[in-house]
């Protein structure tokens, strides 16, 4: 995994709500066993017009080339539905990060920590201040401090992320790597 420490990026606005992980990537995409790919799935039921890649849907905020960053944000009630870990994938193949919405289901929340996408739950409030935001704004992510900043005014939140999976996040680990890093300690506990 890459290491995550500062991301300061454009983001991409999703106001949905309820967005489930069969929205997120279509139950038809989940037939390979490796992450890569995934990403030009993002979202397809949305993007193409008859599941079509050469008829773009005009509309849909992926297809409009005014928006971009490695930053999501969604509607309350992200990733909610099935407990697929290829959402997470499709997310982080496309290019995010970071997903910052009002709340996340649990288990989608999980599956992107362990994946390297970092999801930010900020007040409902703070989302729609972003929401107002035009699309040239920034936002900044410091895991270490915990804070998402609104670049042109300032205004910050601190947001929640489980300890361990933030040192994980911080130094590029998965879980192996992690157990790697101490293995040193691992190996005097069992001498006692």
């Amino acid at each position: 995994m890459q290491a995550f420490t500062i991301l300061t990026s454009r983001f991409v606005p999703l106001p949905i709500e309820n967005v489930d992980t069969d929205q997120i990537i279509p139950a038809r995409f989940l037939k390979a066993t490796t992450k890569q790919g995934f990403g030009k799935n993002l979202f397809r039921d949305w993007r193409y017009e008859n599941n079509d890649e050469t008829k773009p849907k005009a509309d849909f905020v992926l297809n409009k080339p005014e928006y971009s960053g490695e930053i999501l944000v969604a509607g309350k009630n992200f990733g909610c539905g099935s407990s697929r870990e290829h959402a997470a994938w499709s997310i982080l193949d496309y290019g995010f990060r970071v997903v910052v919405s009002s709340f996340f289901a649990d288990i989608f929340s999980n599956n992107a920590l362990n994946n390297g996408v970092v999801p930010i739950t900020v007040s409902d409030d703070f989302l729609e201040k972003i929401f107002a935001l035009d699309n040239t704004a920034t936002l900044t992510v410091h895991l270490d401090a915990q804070e998402l900043i609104i670049d042109t005014t300032g205004e910050k939140e601190h947001f929640d992320i489980n300890p361990y999976k933030k040192t994980c996040l911080l130094n590029g680990y998965d879980d192996i790597d992690y157990l790697l890093s101490i293995k040193e300690e691992i190996v005097e506990f069992e001498k006692r």
